[in-house]
């Protein structure tokens, strides 16, 4: 069965922790970007430890190999369980991640495809193949790859093989989560939980489809 992971992509700390701790129940994963480390800093990554839930760093690091293993470190100290970086930057770099991850238990994400329409113009089909063949080749977690083309994630399972992928772009990007679920082992929602009326009740509602549909 894929993971429900909510993308907290509020800015305001208090809305952030009460939107996290209604919708826990319902969750398997909280991500957490530059919105709401910003603006609240790494400090709200304690609040959110106490809700018993893994916690994905969504950095998408992109430096040299020195800086990458010193923002892993940084994410990993502060109580983060993963981390995602990009793949663009070469073996390197993103072994520096993969590498700092394994040292603190933790694991780490490439980035091998986004989900908004724009990435298609960089991130084009051989290319994404090659970027999920050097996350096999560092050994990394898994990858990130487009909720919003299903295709994809077609195109790129055999490669990564029985590593994981995790999917943003469910719902409001216009992501379909019948059509994605079966092929991922992990949905990212963010919008469509946290700008819902009652988010608890949306969170509630995905999360039982996801137990409907099974296993990928």
């Amino acid at each position: 069965m894929a993971e429900l992971i909510l993308a907290l992509d509020v800015v305001d700390p208090l809305e952030a922790l009460e939107i996290a701790e209604t919708c826990a129940p319902y969750l398997d994963r909280i991500k957490l970007g530059y919105p709401l480390i910003l603006r609240a800093g790494l400090g709200i990554v304690e609040d959110l430890v106490a809700l018993d839930l893994p916690l994905i760093a969504d950095f998408k690091v992109a430096d040299i190999p020195n800086t990458n293993r010193l923002i892993a470190e940084q994410v990993f100290t502060s109580g983060f369980d993963a981390l995602i970086c990009q793949g663009f930057v070469g073996r390197d770099a993103v072994q520096a991640c993969v590498d700092a991850a394994r040292a603190y238990g933790g694991e780490c994400y490439v980035v091998t495809e986004m989900s908004h329409p724009g990435a298609t113009q960089f991130f084009s089909p051989g290319i994404a193949e090659r970027l999920a063949v050097l996350a096999v080749e560092c050994r990394a977690d898994g990858i990130i790859a487009p909720g919003t083309r299903p295709e994809r994630i077609r195109a790129l399972r055999p490669i990564v093989r029985q590593r994981k992928i995790l999917a943003p772009g469910i719902g409001t990007q216009g992501g379909d989560l019948a059509r994605v679920a079966p092929l991922v082992d992990g949905v990212i929602v963010g919008r469509t939980i946290y700008e819902a009326r009652d988010p608890a009740t949306v969170a509630a509602e995905i999360a039982t489809s996801l137990v409907a549909r099974g296993s990928p």
